[in-house]
């Protein structure tokens, strides 16, 4: 895992998410390409993987083969933040997880869709949800073979499978057509984005005109003026969390935005949740410390209690103003 630095700029940022359809191969190194595609991508289109991307990409889905089984068990289908406002009711982990999928869309302006993308799906929780909130059609996307199977299982059991689908593939290089849905939704993936620019160039590459852009996402927070870079105590805390959760280099809400406006994405906004999903990661921590947890992390494997390790600096990073939790959305120009 390369060193974590700050980005310069909106430039291709990174050495996370990226596809294949059913097998175990894992993404592509993504390169700046200004080719419109019409359909899936091909074989010969796709660049060839560096080793880096490579290792990367394999760590990533290796963490959710092995830990999404112990994050069901513990917190449900759901993979992200809950959303706990200041001020606001008592509310469990699950009513705070789809509190977050609804007030991200009521934030966004979104009450309605057709067809949708997952992008990271993890296990297809808010797509799921969003499937029966809007009766839209939904696809999800995921490194994860052992999450590509569980979220077909679970809509299967809650008959959605003709409404739902998920499969393994890359997230830079989708396979899907040009303008195929008119929301693309992006819950807490883009971290893992190895190119952030080609990773937004893809998402407007697959939204309809006149579609939305949902991007919520971990960021560092944006730099000072006349600061190039992270703190070097800043760059090694999120140092520590890239190799325990196999992220790229981060970047910030002002990258984003720079790249949302260089692809021509029209009302770009933005806004900082992170006090609103401040009590989360305090709430990870005691489930995982539970006996229940405790078991749970070693039958998942060393991965996984890696993973669990790093817990108390996410909430570092918070606590200091270092992580940053996003949102950034937009529409695609008609």
């Amino acid at each position: 895992m390369p060193h974590v630095k700050t980005i310069n700029g909106a430039a291709a940022l990174c050495v996370r998410k990226p596809f294949r359809t059913s097998n175990r191969s894992h993404a592509p190194a993504s390169r700046n390409t200004n080719r419109t595609r019409a359909g899936p991508v091909k074989e010969a289109e796709r660049p060839a993987i560096d080793a880096t991307t490579k290792t990367l990409n394999e760590g990533i889905a290796r963490f959710y083969d092995e830990s999404s089984g112990l994050w069901e068990s513990m917190w449900g289908e759901h993979m992200h933040h809950g959303y706990y406002p200041k001020g606001g009711p008592n509310k469990s982990n699950l009513e705070a997880q789809i509190d977050m999928i609804d007030e991200s869309l009521r934030w966004a302006g979104i009450d309605q869709a057709t067809e949708m993308v997952d992008v990271g799906c993890g296990i297809g929780g808010s797509s799921r949800h969003i499937s029966k909130k809007f009766g839209c059609r939904a696809e999800g996307i995921t490194l994860s073979p052992v999450q590509a199977d569980r979220a077909n299982s679970i809509s299967q059991s809650q008959g959605l499978r003709e409404q739902v689908n998920y499969q393994v593939a890359d997230a830079l290089y989708q396979p899907f057509r040009d303008g195929q849905f008119d929301l693309i939704w992006s819950m807490e993936s883009g971290e893992h984005m190895p190119d952030k620019a080609q990773f937004i160039r893809e998402l407007s590459r697959v939204c309809k005109p006149g579609g939305k852009i949902l991007i919520v996402t971990w960021c560092h927070r944006n730099l000072q003026p006349g600061e190039s870079q992270l703190k070097p105590n800043e760059e090694a805390l999120l140092d520590s969390i890239c190799k325990a959760y196999y992220l790229p280099k981060w970047c910030s809400i002002n990258d984003y935005k720079k790249l949302f406006e260089e692809n021509g994405l029209q009302g770009v906004k933005i806004a900082d949740w992170s006090e609103e999903v401040a009590p989360f990661w305090g709430a990870v921590i005691k489930s995982a410390l539970s006996t229940q947890g405790v078991m749970g992390l070693f039958k998942a494997g060393l991965t996984t209690i890696k993973g669990a390790l790093v817990m108390p600096l996410m909430s570092r990073g918070f606590n200091k103003g270092v992580v940053k939790f996003n949102l950034i959305t937009a529409t695609k120009p008609l």
